[in-house]
């Protein structure tokens, strides 16, 4: 237990100068403009909408399903609001309570000594946590891995008590309860099924490839056949729910997520696409570059065969490879055991019973915790406990790193990134316990005693130098300038974007300008941040219509641009072409609300009441649960005087908020106008509650109470 309250100290502690930080990048979109976080947005919305709060079936969502965290952030907002450092709190609670449950895992392979130490301690401190740690909505990941890393105890317990014990199929459903949470906190989470099914295979019962099939051939092993396939058909069956409740369709990102799923050359894409994993573990390895973003031109794709890189993606399977056939070879007759050598099945000098391979390979094909009956006695389980082989830590080191990381691979379906570092925090985990494991081998090959004490202090060194720069690197997550300006180095054009961005926001436009012009230095034809120099320039027409044209030519279907530059267009006078504009907005993206808006807002402005009317209508129809869009529509409905259809998508808009005063005040306000005046009280009544000083609505109200008098209806004043 000291080993896990160890780990789970150091995984806390390197991140408690997160909880200074502000909210970053991505945390803006999942939290503080997600409506499924408000209190007045119905609780069940997290089941039908994706992470950023678009629902699933919408042809806008990125279909990325992750009810449980979002729940997670509702919570938060409920107790915190917007204030950061709750947030932060909870991911980095989360990541101690994974940090300990890892180490607790660790000890069931590596025994009680101070290898389960290093392997803890090496995945508290490793810097590529960072961006799932420090970066709020990385707590998709952190939390999917505690549910993983419960799942997988789970089983083992299955495992360590199938065949003698009731509880085994307790801890069986455990397994699947467990493994459905982590895929409901994040998608890769239903991957450690596919792990447990190795575990079983390799760990427990020690089979060899060769073994396999003959196990199966002559129906031995029958509960093993048995977990096997209902581990298979519970991971088939949630892969299926997933797939229909998105609707049956995959995502479908911008070209610059993922350049490589876009490009027309089948070389350029198979070869990037097998360079990628190898970038992903010199990351784990050295992760002495980091980036919040690695999309774009951040990894150049590999076009020829005579790219250099490609020499690194031999290296790479080639080790694979190499790592693979020793787990699954015949073992030799000494193994070490918790860093020690044992030979023909000595006891270590932790008590644990390390039995040879030849031994074992001589006997019945068993599991690795067995027991048996003798003279009428059922042994103690926990006494027979046998600490895998080196060989068979290997292979499920290799599972763990491997497997959780295939969903991001594009083998199966193009992803919305290059590289996401917040995506290994799974795979981390089969990383520290190859690298703790390869440690502890070469320590019991060497005999040297000065050697061996290389091998420690060096192992020992790493996780310091690891804990250092993850500190550092918090240190970028503080807020969003710091840590785009720290990802000018591996991504530039996105970077100085993003900088440019914050820095308008902070109301420092020439250094804003700067960092656009930056950014098209290194991308020119980013429709974005044309459309960015153009908007901040409204005031100087013709140089702003210039960079609207520009940010058009390098992206014709860029639609924000194409709905400005139809406003710059009628307040040029231009009419008829901004018409088009439009128009052309709505041809890009008829499923879009907003585009109505504004098209609507135009006609309005035009004297074109019924044709605004039915755009309003149009808008709120198409984005019924989207507030500004309800609540604008009830706008120019009743300034086109459609008072009945105004109050319709006023009380929608009331709905959808109903603690917001101004929702509120103006559906009071149409139900004045059209003679609901009971209702109309109330609702001024509920918006003073809220905002007792709004003096518009203390006016109406005594407008209200003095018609109310006047017909000798009661009000809440008498």
């Amino acid at each position: 237990m000291i080993a896990e309250l160890v780990s789970s100290a150091l995984g806390l502690a390197l991140y408690l100068n997160t909880l200074s930080a502000d909210f970053c990048y991505d945390d803006s979109r999942a939290i503080k403009t997600n409506q499924d976080l408000l209190p007045e947005t119905p609780w069940t919305h997290i089941f039908y909408n994706d992470f950023w709060g678009t629902l699933l079936t919408h042809s806008g969502s990125h279909k990325s399903y992750r009810p449980l965290c979002t729940l997670s952030f509702r919570l938060n907002h409920a107790i915190g609001g917007l204030n950061p450092w709750s947030y932060h709190l909870v991911n980095v609670l989360l990541h101690a309570a994974v940090t300990g449950l890892f180490t607790s895992f660790s000890k069931i392979l590596l025994g009680d000594g101070y290898w389960t130490f290093m392997a803890g301690l090496m995945f508290a401190s490793h810097p590529i946590h960072t961006e799932a740690v420090a970066g709020i909505v990385g707590r998709a990941d952190v939390g999917a891995s505690l549910f993983f890393l419960l799942s997988l105890l789970c089983y083992i317990k299955h495992c360590s008590t199938r065949g003698y014990s009731a509880t085994t199929w307790g801890w069986f459903l455990g397994t699947g309860l467990c493994a459905g949470c982590s895929m409901l906190w994040k998608e890769q989470g239903v991957t450690v099924l596919a792990v447990s099914a190795i575990y079983d295979v390799f760990v427990f019962h020690r089979l060899k490839m060769k073994q396999i099939l003959p196990t199966i051939y002559k129906r031995k092993n029958l509960s093993l056949f048995l977990s096997i396939s209902l581990l298979t058909f519970w991971g088939t069956s949630l892969l299926g729910a997933r797939l229909y409740w998105m609707g049956n369709k995959p995502p479908s990102f911008s070209n610059s997520d993922n350049p490589a799923a876009d490009s027309d050359s089948l070389l350029a894409r198979t070869l990037t696409f097998f360079y990628l994993p190898t970038k992903n573990l010199w990351l784990l390895l050295c992760p002495d570059t980091l980036s919040f973003d690695w999309s774009m031109d951040a990894v150049p794709l590999l076009k020829t065969i005579c790219d250099w890189r490609n020499l690194h993606t031999v290296a790479f399977y080639t080790g694979l490879l190499l790592l693979a056939y020793y787990g699954l070879k015949s073992p030799s007759t000494e193994r070490e055991c918790n860093g020690k050598a044992v030979t023909n099945g000595k006891q270590n000098a932790n008590g644990h019973s390390c039995l040879s391979d030849v031994e074992y390979r001589n006997s019945e094909i068993k599991p690795s915790f067995a027991s048996k009956v003798e003279n009428g006695i059922k042994n103690d389980v926990s006494q027979r406990t046998q600490l895998p082989s080196t060989e068979n830590i290997v292979i499920l080191s290799l599972s763990l790193l491997i497997i959780p990381f295939v969903p991001a691979t594009n083998l199966f379906f193009y992803v919305g990134f290059v590289i996401a570092e917040r995506v290994l925090y799974i795979p981390s985990m089969g990383f520290c316990l190859l690298i703790t494991v390869g440690a502890r081998a070469l320590y019991v090959k060497v005999q040297k005693r000065f050697l061996k004490t290389l091998i420690f202090y060096a192992t020992a060194t790493l996780i310091v130098f690891y804990g250092l720069k993850t500190a550092i690197r918090n240190g970028d997550w503080q807020n969003e300038e710091m840590l785009y300006r720290s990802g000018i180095k591996v991504n530039p054009a996105k970077a100085w974007g993003n900088l440019g961005n914050v820095l308008k926001s902070q109301s420092k436009i020439s250094e804003a300008e700067t960092a656009y012009r930056n950014a098209l230095y290194y991308r020119s034809n980013m429709a974005d941040m044309l459309y960015n120099e153009a908007y901040m320039r409204l005031s100087k027409l013709p140089e702003a219509e210039h960079w609207y044209m520009e940010s058009l030519r390098s992206k014709t279907d860029h639609i924000p641009a194409h709905l400005t530059y139809g406003k710059l267009l009628a307040l040029t006078g231009r009419k008829s072409e901004a018409e088009k504009f439009f128009l052309k907005a709505i041809e890009l993206d008829p499923t879009k609300g907003n585009c109505y808006m504004h098209y609507g807002q135009f006609l309005l402005e035009e004297g074109r009441l019924i044709e605004a009317a039915e755009m309003a209508k149009k808008a709120a129809e198409l984005d019924s649960l989207e507030f500004d869009v309800v609540f604008n529509a009830a706008h120019m409905l009743r300034q086109a005087s459609l008072n009945e259809a105004a109050e319709k998508y006023y009380d929608l808009a009331a709905r959808l908020r109903p603690n917001y005063p101004a929702a509120l005040m103006n559906l009071g306000a149409i139900l004045h106008l059209n003679g609901r005046l009971q209702k109309a009280e109330a609702n001024y009544l509920r918006a003073l509650q809220l905002k007792p000083d709004d003096v518009i609505t203390q006016s109406n109200l005594r407008k209200l109470w003095n018609i109310m008098e006047k017909q000798g209806l009661k009000t809440s004043k008498t």
